[in-house]
């Protein structure tokens, strides 16, 4: 049986092959490469480059590849700033494309599908840490396209026998630990491949936005959560819902935060390198705090997460040491 992984040449999905492979998984992946990248695909995985918008494309993929036993989706655009200003790009690209694959699997009978989902459906939460109760009021079209994405599946699941898994992550970080496979956005906004750049020489600084916050050093409060956790984690998903388990959501983080200058500074004690930085301006829609309750994913997918965030720093700089210039090497 085969799991066929949507977005598989991105900077999760390819962790999540490489990982599936690792256990014994048939894997196949699809994705369009617009920002993917084909080189962190293994060979052992039969690839498929294509848009899964394109229903016919999509279809043939699941014509050829008999044996689905479920899908994992990872092909969303996710740049909370390029939502705002492009959001129509967002709901056509990230709803039009759950609502083709979900026409395909309906019409193949495939019945699982683990969804990457994000804490930005809940916007700027009403408590701290947030639980899968906690109200979803998102403030950005990034996280209102995943929360229609997530409603979409579930009344698909109310009318079928299809199950699916949400998973919100919180902040993902870090590369496979030999540093094989890792982190490479063409314009980077995430917060420790930015730091590691400024180690690699190929920024002059870091710039921390906003020192007044409501936290104990001024600093936005984020969870991070390791790569190895976070694919840990989608695999007992899809043996969860394999297993009789039904449809459900699940927030994926460490319940510990973590300020802007404490990962900067783990970072230093990391990397050995001094790292400048500059406070600057708040940006718009930055919460104070970011924290989950991952209490739900532990007791029912027995999941737990393990890495400490110097781990999930010293991978994501065993990656940026050997792959400077990233897939372009």
């Amino acid at each position: 049986m085969t799991v066929l992984i949507l977005g598989g040449a991105g900077y999760i999905g390819s962790h999540a092959t490489d990982e599936f492979l690792a256990r014994g998984y048939d894997v196949a992946v699809v994705d369009n490469l617009s920002t993917g990248h084909r080189a962190a695909v293994s060979d052992k995985a039969r690839f498929y480059q294509g848009d899964i918008r394109d229903k016919a494309f999509l279809t043939d993929v699941f014509t050829q590849e008999k044996n689905i036993e479920g899908v994992m989706h990872f092909c969303a655009y996710s740049l909370v700033s390029e939502s705002m200003t492009k959001p129509l790009m967002y709901f056509e690209n990230n709803v039009g494309g759950a609502m083709t694959l979900l026409e395909v699997m309906q019409d193949f009978d495939v019945k699982h599908i683990v969804f990457s989902s994000t804490a930005a459906t809940f916007g700027i939460p009403e408590e701290m840490p947030i639980t899968e109760k906690t109200p979803q009021k998102p403030i950005n079209p990034y996280g209102e396209s995943k929360l229609i994405m997530e409603k979409m599946m579930a009344w698909q699941a109310a009318a079928t026998d299809m199950t699916y898994v949400a998973l919100r992550y919180f902040n993902v970080a870090g590369a496979k630990h030999d540093g094989s496979i890792g982190e490479a956005h063409k314009n980077e906004t995430h917060l420790i491949p930015i730091i590691l750049q400024v180690a690699l020489g190929q920024r002059d600084k870091i710039m921390i936005y906003g020192d007044d916050y409501q936290t104990e050093d001024g600093t936005c409060v984020r969870d991070y959560i390791g790569m190895t956790d976070l694919i840990d984690a989608h695999i007992k998903a899809l043996e969860y819902l394999k297993a009789g388990g039904q449809s459900d959501a699940f927030n994926l983080g460490t319940k510990t935060g973590y300020s802007n200058l404490q990962v900067l500074e783990t970072a230093r004690q990391v990397t050995g390198h001094a790292i400048p930085a500059e406070i600057g301006p708040r940006r718009i829609g930055d919460p104070d705090a970011l924290v989950a309750d991952s209490s739900k994913a532990q007791e029912v997918l027995a999941w737990t997460p393990k890495e400490k965030l110097a781990d999930v720093i010293q991978n994501a700089w065993t990656w940026h040491q050997k792959h400077p210039q990233g897939y372009e090497d």
